[in-house]
């Protein structure tokens, strides 16, 4: 039978409609290379690429003018990564976005003022989210210039510091639409900006005032807010227990609150605020006043809540106990560093609550393997366990992890007795995604070799200091673990090149640690460069064997690098420059270069355009001159200095024994 003869010049693509085409775009991997290496296929590919893009995260500001041409339908503009954006910057986006962009981020962007921000607003009509966080320099004139924003909805003004209830108030005069508004650290604003947005903006659902000097005069107001069902005092250290109770009502709305930090609140003041919200379900806690029987007492009408937070609170046994009894809902409990937990007291919390699904005992020291038997035996559900430093743990409490909690995603481990029996019993939990095993001085490649065997969703490892592994058990961990994206081998000293061999068939790994390995050389890296593409954060401090030849390829290949650390390894001033290649890198740690000199690193530091934080050794700062360190500021870089004398490496063992001592 006869082939037959297609038309000259035929394609597929042409028979579907521009919607179809946007529908498999959409089903694309995240992945922006695959976007990429579809637009580079053909003209009508790139075209098409071009009208289905709707979100934006350049990496450099001068390339602005071109990015927005070439995508006219933008909706979500992320500056992130752009640290200087300008006046002239915003005015841009505003001509070329108009009405169609709805969102942008400049919370790590500088130098723009109030006359920017007026245009983007005046122009964007159809903007319903600005993120001004970190905007240290914005003044009031610039929260008058967001006001000109009819349309907006969510706000975030984290550390504007200048910002006072002046400007506070022009935008909630002006933003009436708001549902979101996070005005943590705006130290400038108080009750009367507070009690504006309340009273002004009737909409708004979620409410950030941490750290604000506010007090119970702005209270009233907030509680009547209909709709508020976010709402976080974290750090509000004017807030007592006397404001409180002379509050009338509390928030019926009310489904998260976090009162973290806010030492001058007791039972007696919850109960008040908490008296009509029985819709809430997240409470926070954290680092303030102790956990008593009072305290979960007050608790008692919150039937909703699934969620509750005490990390570092001093806790009591009727606490815990009261607690278990009143919150028959709970999914999440937090008890990170909170002094009191015993065996007891974990165990009445945990038996009441079959349907547990995150449990953080993070630095509970004083729980044994009773408590593992209680947990693993109530809780079978769990899907989340932080249990770092419990130190007083057997090796063999670990195996029952493994034997009834099968449907764990998140194991924390780290600084723990565990050894490889018991991770053979966690491997049996199918599901893990993340593993941290730090400072396990007991594991093995015998051990890890079960988990790589057996946990094929693996994406985050954590074997920091854990020097009983080597090249075999990473071996294990790459063959059965496909998908890793962040692996941790520092100060694993037998760690090879042939463990990086291993890992460059981890096609997503984007942040890979090897600090202090000392077997490690630019061979490796190499591997890692060339199979890693995605690779966005390289910790290489301190292997000594890595030089120049391993910055070439790196240079080449790894165009995702965002955050290097570079100290103490022997790479020289050609190594360095040659990164200057790899367009998105912003983070540069370079301490303890012998090879590094002066002209070296100043020729390094102009070429790396996109850099916006770097870490230098303090003999330099006299060294180089001084109009390098104006031009690169004003390009949006910042310098940190430090003064660290080289110190040896201790022994795994001596090391642990000097940070429990600190401890």
């Amino acid at each position: 039978m006869k082939r037959q003869k297609g038309v000259v010049g035929e394609n597929i693509f042409d028979v579907l409609t521009e919607e179809i085409v946007f529908t498999i775009l959409d089903f694309l991997d995240p992945n922006p290379l695959d976007k990429k290496s579809f637009s580079l296929a053909c003209k009508a590919f790139y075209g098409i690429e071009s009208r289905h893009r709707k979100a934006l995260k350049p990496l450099r500001s001068e390339h602005l003018i071109m990015v927005l041409k070439r995508y006219p339908h933008l909706e979500h503009l992320d500056l992130s990564l752009c640290p200087r954006i300008t006046d002239n910057s915003l005015t841009i986006i505003s001509v070329l976005c108009k009405s169609t962009l709805r969102s942008i981020d400049l919370s790590q962007s500088r130098f723009f003022s109030h006359v920017g921000l007026w245009n983007l607003a005046t122009n964007c009509s159809g903007l319903v989210e600005i993120d001004l966080s970190n905007a240290t320099e914005l003044r009031d004139a610039g929260a008058a210039a967001i006001a000109e924003a009819k349309n907006l909805e969510r706000l975030w003004l984290a550390r504007c510091k200048l910002i006072t209830d002046m400007g506070i108030g022009c935008i909630a005069v002006g933003c009436k639409k708001l549902r979101s508004i996070s005005l943590k650290w705006c130290l400038g604003v108080g009750d009367l900006g507070v009690g504006l947005i309340a009273v002004k903006c009737k909409q708004i659902r979620h409410l950030d005032l941490s750290y604000l000097p506010i007090t119970n005069k702005c209270l009233p107001c907030i509680l009547q807010l209909q709709y508020l069902e976010d709402l976080i005092l974290v750090g509000c250290f004017s807030i007592d227990d006397d404001s409180l109770v002379a509050l009338k009502h509390g928030c019926k709305s009310l489904k998260k609150l976090d009162m973290s930090s806010c030492q001058n609140v007791s039972h007696v003041g919850l109960s008040s605020l908490t008296s009509d919200a029985r819709s809430l379900q997240q409470l926070a806690l954290a680092y303030g006043s102790p956990v008593t029987h009072a305290l979960a007492d007050s608790l008692q009408d919150l039937s909703m809540l699934q969620s509750i937070k005490l990390d570092g609170c001093a806790v009591t046994y009727a606490g815990l106990k009261g607690i278990g009894n009143w919150c028959a809902l709970l999914r999440e409990v937090s008890l990170s560093k909170c002094l009191g937990v015993t065996d007891e007291g974990l165990s009445s919390l945990v038996m009441k609550h079959r349907d547990l699904r995150k449990l953080d005992v993070t630095c509970c020291r004083k729980i044994t393997q009773v408590s593992i038997a209680y947990i693993t035996n109530s809780c079978p559900a769990l899907t989340s366990l932080k249990m770092e430093s419990c130190t007083l743990v057997p090796s063999e409490a670990f195996v029952l992890i493994g034997q009834r909690c099968l449907c764990l995603e998140e194991l924390d481990l780290t600084d723990n007795e565990i050894d490889d029996e018991g991770l053979k019993s966690i491997s049996r939990c199918f599901k893990l995604t993340s593993l941290k095993l730090g400072i396990c001085l007991n594991i093995t490649d015998e051990g890890l070799g079960h988990v790589g065997m057996c946990c094929s969703k693996l994406i985050e490892l954590d074997l920091y200091r854990c020097v009983g592994i080597t090249d075999s058990g990473i071996l294990a961990i790459a063959h059965g673990c496909p998908g890793l994206e962040m692996i941790n081998v520092a100060y694993c000293k037998d760690i090879t090149d042939s463990s990086l061999i291993s890992l460059s068939k981890c096609p997503r790994l984007n942040t890979f640690e090897s600090r202090g390995c000392p077997c490690i050389t630019s061979l490796g890296l190499a591997a890692i460069a060339v199979g890693c593409k995605q690779l966005a954060k390289l910790d290489i401090k301190k292997c000594h064997n890595i030089n120049d030849a391993g910055m070439i390829p790196l240079a080449h290949f790894s165009q995702n690098l965002r955050q290097i650390n570079l100290s103490y390894s022997s790479v020289t001033d050609v190594g360095l420059l040659s990164l200057a290649s790899i367009s998105c890198l912003q983070s540069m740690t370079i301490l303890h270069l012998k090879g590094l000199t002066t002209s070296g690193l100043a020729a390094a530091l102009l070429a790396c355009g996109g850099l916006t934080k770097v870490k230098l050794q303090a003999s330099f700062k006299s060294l180089l001159p001084q109009p390098l360190f104006e031009h690169l500021e004003a390009r949006g870089c910042m310098f940190q200095w430090r003064d660290k004398v080289f110190q040896a490496e201790l022994d795994p063992i001596c090391w642990k024994l000097q940070l429990e001592d600190m401890q």
